[in-house]
């Protein structure tokens, strides 16, 4: 069954779906945010069949998440860097992980930790704050329409 585009949909949370909502997708993102940049290595890293691979790698750069270019040490190979577009996706992989970190393991389970590079300790869980910096949760939030 051939899957309905959300691209033209109001909800910015349907559109979004519609770029990155497979799972594949969010993980050749995270992969590049962990330096993997050639088909192959997504390829190996993930397990994926070529032409899936093939297929979300085009949707990404037609959407602008990825740019493919030259290989940076000079060979005929093309390396797919994430654009600004896909660099501010690391606030999603973010909240995803830490959601699956508190909901999805047990106690002692998790080997890998996010840590901040600088200082080595690891990263605070996200917080949704009011401009005013209060600690906001779902009773505290809904939806306006623009011209309200």
């Amino acid at each position: 069954m051939k899957r309905k585009s959300l691209d033209r949909e109001k909800c910015p949370i349907a559109r979004t779906l519609d770029v990155i909502g497979d799972w594949w997708s969010l993980l050749i993102v995270r992969d590049a945010f962990l330096g993997k940049r050639r088909f192959g290595e997504f390829q190996k890293s993930l397990g994926l069949a070529k032409n899936i691979l093939s297929r979300r790698l085009r949707k990404l750069v037609s959407h602008g998440v990825l740019e493919v270019g030259a290989a940076s040490d000079g060979s005929a190979y093309q390396e797919y860097v994430l654009t600004e577009k896909g660099r501010r996706l690391l606030i999603v992989l973010v909240a995803l992980r830490q959601w699956g970190e508190t909901c999805l393991f047990e106690e002692g389970e998790l080997d890998l930790l996010l840590v901040d590079q600088k200082s080595g300790q690891p990263v605070k869980p996200l917080e949704l704050r009011s401009k005013d910096g209060r600690i906001l949760g779902p009773d505290d939030l809904r939806t306006v329409g623009t011209s309200d």
